[in-house]
């Protein structure tokens, strides 16, 4: 319940409320843009100051593992669940989203754990930054698959040859150079280099970019996403209700499994949290953007509008709470 009160979190709510009654309202694109960059910046410090304080330990290494595990394992049992029930582009797509991670979720779980007090490593920024990835790299092969059993062949000079299909001029090099280049991911990278080199001189030099405007900032950014998911809630018409479903019930499975690798190598509660957090959430702007090039033959009114209409606001206004309260409770503060 403290969440729901957090003036953030409110704002986010608002932006749902003004959405849903179509009001004008609204944050030009290149506000939200700089919003976005400014928050992965400031998170890419705080994480890098944290790293510096701390150094590289075995325990930065296991959750760093983990998260990768997870990145791998989400993706593929989504896809193998969602394959049964749906067209296979549309399986991999939604598998991809869900493989993913939401920096947003994270952010806002970093700004819950320091309000109430819970320590957790400044190594989890690299463990979203890792996760981003795989799920995507997956998506682009189970599509490939799928294109090469639907490409007809036929017999030239005593060979076989694919006719020209939908992955005709498909370049699986450029999804992942963008997959890997991408511009909000480098620059949580470098940001977190940048703290760790400066350290606690950088801490102090930075504090009122990115400690005391962070509040702040996240408010107003949460405030376009409200405004965002609103709009998306409009579309879920198009969204089957197994689909529904499972943009609710999918976040708490991963989170689930993600507390339970989390407990089996003994992380503290504020890296189980985000771990959990990390598990459950689902892309909305990086995945999304490549999935519409990668694999143009699934629905963006599906994978998006789970993710943004439903994923999202549930994640942001009950999962990490719930999430949190169960790490503190198995894990210890």
């Amino acid at each position: 319940m403290q969440n729901l009160i957090d003036p953030a979190i409110l704002f986010f709510a608002f932006g749902l409320l003004a959405g849903a009654v179509r009001s004008n309202l609204e944050i030009p694109p290149q506000i939200a843009r700089f919003l976005s960059l400014y928050l992965l910046m400031a998170l890419g410090l705080k994480g890098g100051f944290a790293l510096a304080a701390s150094g590289l330990t075995s325990e930065v290494a296991t959750s760093l593992a983990c998260a990768v595990a997870l990145a791998f394992i989400v993706p593929a049992c989504g896809y193998l669940l969602l394959r049964r029930y749906l067209p296979g582009f549309d399986a991999a797509a939604i598998a991809a989203t869900y493989g993913s991670v939401s920096a947003v979720s994270f952010i806002t779980a970093i700004q819950y754990l320091e309000t109430n007090g819970v320590a957790y490593g400044g190594h989890m920024a690299a463990a979203m930054a890792l996760m981003e990835s795989p799920a995507i790299v997956m998506a682009v092969l189970f599509a490939n698959a799928l294109r090469q059993r639907a490409t007809p062949m036929v017999t030239v000079g005593g060979g076989a040859a694919a006719l020209g299909g939908p992955g005709e001029s498909f370049s699986l090099r450029k999804v992942l150079h963008e997959s890997f280049t991408d511009g909000a991911q480098l620059l949580l990278l470098g940001a977190m280099l940048v703290g760790l080199i400066t350290g606690e001189a950088g801490k102090h030099a930075m504090q009122p970019f990115s400690g005391d405007l962070f509040k702040g900032m996240l408010a107003f950014f949460l405030l376009d996403m409200g405004l965002l998911a609103a709009r998306k809630l409009r579309e879920l018409k198009d969204v089957p209700r197994g689909l529904m479903l499972y943009a609710l019930a999918g976040p708490l499975c991963h989170a689930s499994l993600a507390l339970l690798l989390a407990r089996v190598v003994g992380l503290g509660a504020g890296d189980t949290t985000l771990l959990m957090v990390l598990a459950g959430s689902a892309s909305y702007i990086a995945v999304p953007a490549v999935l519409r090039y990668a694999i143009p033959e699934a629905r963006p009114s599906l994978y998006l509008g789970m993710s943004l209409g439903l994923t999202f606001p549930f994640n942001l206004l009950l999962g990490i709470p719930l999430y949190a309260g169960v790490a503190q409770r198995l894990a210890g503060s």
